[in-house]
């Protein structure tokens, strides 16, 4: 037995890594892979005869269809990431001016303090599916995905429960941080600082995007995955683990949170909760069932960045309306 160490690039959260892992497992004579998402460094242990740089190419012609580069020597990227991201700032700022013309209109409103609608709240969960939810949920989806290939279970009923047990909880559970914002009294002070809160954890995420934080990829802890690997063959596990991602640390669904404790009611807590959801069920759909994520494809850098861009414009203009709840500086629209 053999163990060759490869670089990889084109990496971006810990549905990557299972996503790779899973796919160099099966590949004939590779009996373990294991990918390093801070250190870009795949792992491999296999029987087979042929040199590392052999190996290499034979494995990265497995995964390059996905976005992924193995190669023996590191690949310098830093002028074609500099270029994605004079590619990303128009399309960022294009959808920003779109958000505030209809921000201005009346269509959308995050209101005072950073409050969200349904309306944005869905907009913020389409974003957050390509970023830290596909990070942290991907993952769990990846690897639930690849426990039904294994079993040859040809329906999509898995699936479906841990979608449902998803929707159910972040519904619920969003109507319940409603009530508890109304039963504790918060005031229109603290609103207003759980927004901008809640807006430095959107820009943060969108730095992280943008590559600001590259070193420190999202992930959840590898013990975390292997408990749902031990227990995702159980009947009603999927949708356990759907309804427990409620709990799970993605900032995006976090800042959510605080939004819809700070409604201060029941059934604006839960339509916040419930259209997030929402916004995040497709891309974690094409995961589930199949189809190849965009997230995964040759673009994601250009398509990350873009994100990320969004986000950090986003997250500013609830900072500055959460400054505006508190007087500080005067609002950047009537409402």
């Amino acid at each position: 037995m053999k163990t060759y160490t490869f670089h990889v690039s084109g990496t971006h959260c810990a549905s990557c890594k299972i996503l790779i892992e899973d796919i160099l497992n099966e590949q004939i004579g590779i009996q373990n892979t294991h990918v390093d998402l801070k250190s870009e460094i795949v792992s491999v242990e296999t029987e087979l005869d042929n040199s590392k740089h052999e190996l290499a190419e034979m494995l990265n012609e497995k995964i390059k269809h996905n976005g992924y580069t193995l190669s023996v020597e590191k690949i310098t990227k830093e002028d074609k990431n500099n270029g994605v991201i004079w590619q990303a700032i128009p399309i960022g700022l294009a959808f920003l001016v779109l958000f505030f013309i209809l921000q201005k209109s009346g269509i959308l409103n995050l209101g005072i303090g950073g409050t969200a609608t349904p309306a944005t709240s869905f907009i913020i969960g389409l974003i957050a599916s390509v970023s830290s939810c596909l990070a942290i949920v991907g993952g769990l989806v990846l690897s639930l995905s690849a426990t039904v290939s294994k079993d040859n279970i040809s329906d999509k009923k898995n699936f479906v429960l841990f979608h449902v047990g998803r929707l159910v909880s972040f519904t619920i559970l969003g109507g319940v941080l409603g009530l508890i914002g109304n039963a504790i009294g918060i005031s229109f002070t603290f609103t207003a600082i759980l927004g901008i809160t809640a807006s430095a954890v959107m820009i943060l995420l969108g730095l992280n995007l943008v590559g600001v934080f590259a070193k420190n990829k999202i992930a959840l802890s590898p013990a975390i995955f292997n408990f749902f690997r031990k227990i995702e063959h159980k009947t009603l596990t999927p949708l356990i683990i759907g309804f427990g991602t409620f709990f799970l640390p993605c900032g995006f669904t976090q800042s959510m949170q605080v939004a819809a404790l700070s409604s201060g009611s029941f059934m604006s807590g839960l339509l916040i909760m419930f259209s997030f959801a929402l916004g995040t069920l497709p891309i974690l759909a094409l995961l589930s069932f199949g189809s190849v994520s965009f997230a995964h494809s040759k673009h994601a850098p250009l398509f990350f960045k873009s994100a990320g861009i969004i986000v950090i414009g986003l997250g500013l203009f609830a900072l500055l309306a959460g400054l505006a709840g508190l007087g500080i500086i005067n609002p950047l629209f009537s409402i």
